[in-house]
């Protein structure tokens, strides 16, 4: 009985040194990074990764492998009633400020290498925050997991086909790896319409279930990514959604299948790309932008952004036999956000700008409503900034942010539209493990 009790403890042991020691992985020559997607494989808490140390002998046999990781978003907040959208901004307790703290992300994560050529990723999350009030005044403290990836990949030299559940977007920040963003979360307005069940495109967080290709020429500099989706399935005559990137890269190339948000000086990045993202009458175009180099000794600046334009059928005349009819209106959207990375402090200070400009051109979703008068109080504006403090690079870090929302509402005495701004200040702790 004691060597049973001793062998168990000393297991656990050994898988807990494994997984948490991310100093000695860096040397480990069995680990892969890029199995975990969440996270840059050229950066380990903020420094670079020695390629000599993860070099495989061609002649070593072949073995399986599995990493397993966990990723963690918990905050404390406070923020005024109408911020953020469905936050009720013409309410009048738009000037109250609630306060609370919340489990944002809790993720486990498993890579595994199956063969030479084909490895998987799996990643858990919860649905909903934990610690946020519910609909009927209850705190919600139980929630159970759910599947957020699910894919598997293999390679062909310099391409590689991934099957499975996964992040489905036209830009860049759409496919970011949420260890890695500069700012204190993803953009509201990059795929606003794939996020949940019950959205115009049926998402589950910005996943889609279908097929990409993925691959590199010019010496790894170009990168094409095409791949088709489910989408929204709400009947057999809807077509399948198709998404696509090309990326060039003028200085390194990047191999992450989930893109950095930030670098933190391990880098030399100078990314241009457009997109699209169609399925029947919908469609999604834009192009983006991320810049990461060094600034003169002491850090890097980092730069990322976002022009799309989204438009889909809106004659209700074709309601019948198109998925699309009335639910995502004629818009474009933009998003920028820059900061700089100061390395001997480990902060990062940045500021984010974003806009959903909207355009409701002979569109259903008017609801008898002038189309200008819909313009405006469907059009939002986000501005803020904050401060990382990256004192264990990506694996434990801390952000705090101020963040307005500004979005026009309809006053008191119906006679037209005013403008509402409210804020949001939001301190975040970060820890990731792999």
């Amino acid at each position: 009985m004691k060597k049973r009790t001793f062998t168990a403890l000393a297991f656990a042991l050994q898988m807990t040194v494994g997984v948490s020691a991310y100093a000695g992985q860096a040397k480990d020559k069995k680990k892969d990074l890029s199995l975990m997607r969440e996270i840059p494989v050229t950066n380990i808490a903020g420094e670079q990764e020695d390629s000599s140390s993860t070099t495989t002998p061609e002649k070593e046999e072949f073995t399986p492998s599995v990493q397993v990781g966990s990723i963690v978003h918990m905050f404390g907040s406070t923020e005024q009633t109408g911020y953020g959208p469905g936050g009720s901004p013409s309410s009048d307790k738009s000037t109250d400020w609630n306060k609370g703290f919340s489990l944002y992300r809790a993720r486990v994560l498993v890579g595994g290498q199956l063969s030479k050529n084909g490895s998987f990723f799996l990643e858990t999350e919860i649905p909903s925050p934990i610690g946020i009030q519910n609909g009927d005044s209850t705190k919600n403290v139980k929630v159970a997991p759910i599947i957020l990836d699910a894919q598997y990949e293999h390679k062909f030299g310099n391409h590689m086909v991934v099957v499975g559940q996964q992040l489905v977007s036209h830009n860049r920040n759409g496919i970011q790896g949420a260890a890695s963003l500069m700012a204190n979360d993803f953009t509201y307005f990059q795929y606003p319409y794939n996020l949940f069940e019950n959205s115009p495109l049926q998402g589950n967080f910005g996943r889609d279930l279908g097929v990409n290709l993925r691959g590199f020429f010019l010496e790894d500099k170009l990168e094409y990514r095409l791949g088709a989706f489910t989408g929204r399935n709400v009947s057999s005559d809807v077509p399948l959604r198709y998404v696509g990137r090309v990326v060039y890269n003028f200085l390194d190339a990047e191999k992450d299948y989930y893109y950095a948000g930030t670098k933190l000086g391990a880098g030399k990045t100078i990314a241009l790309a457009g997109g699209f993202d169609v399925q029947d009458d919908y469609s999604n175009v834009g192009l983006d932008l991320f810049v990461d180099v060094p600034v003169g000794e002491n850090g890097s600046v980092t730069f990322n952004g976002a022009f799309s334009a989204m438009n889909s059928n809106n004659d209700a005349s074709k309601a019948a036999d198109n998925a699309f009819t009335g639910l995502i209106p004629k818009q474009t959207t933009q998003f920028a956000e820059l900061g700089y990375y100061i390395k001997s402090a480990k902060i990062q200070p940045w500021i984010r700008y974003e806009k959903q400009a909207m355009n409701a051109d002979g569109m259903v979703q008017t609801g008898g409503m002038e189309e200008g008068l819909f313009n405006d109080l469907s059009t939002t504006t986000v501005f803020g900034g904050g401060l990382n403090y990256w004192f264990n690079g990506y694996n434990t870090n801390i952000r705090l942010s101020y963040t307005t929302w500004s979005s026009d509402v309809m006053k008191a005495d119906l006679s037209g539209t005013e403008s509402k701004t409210h804020g949001q200040l939001w301190m975040q702790l970060q820890f990731f493990i792999f």
